[in-house]
């Protein structure tokens, strides 16, 4: 199995968080603010860089106003049309 940061899997995850962000208007700077993280840091998740695990998701899905269960579920949506 490879590491899963590298699956195409996390990477779809990545994308529709950074859409998520985005959409919900709040920028890079906005988020790291509000989670107490640096900018760099959320720039590094964001790109893979450093691995995101669930409780910090659950973080960014509460701050960009999306539910865990519902973000879930668009990465499913998402996974499975591609599959």
């Amino acid at each position: 199995m490879e590491k899963s940061i590298y699956s195409r899997e996390y990477q779809v995850m990545l994308r529709l968080l950074r859409e998520a962000r985005s959409d919900a208007g709040i920028t890079q700077v906005d988020l790291a603010k509000r989670l107490r993280l640096t900018q760099s840091l959320v720039s590094k998740i964001e790109r893979g860089d450093r691995r995101l695990d669930l409780a910090e998701l659950r973080s960014f899905c509460r701050v960009i106003g999306i539910g865990l269960v519902e973000f879930v579920g668009r990465v499913e949506r998402e996974l499975a049309k591609r599959s």
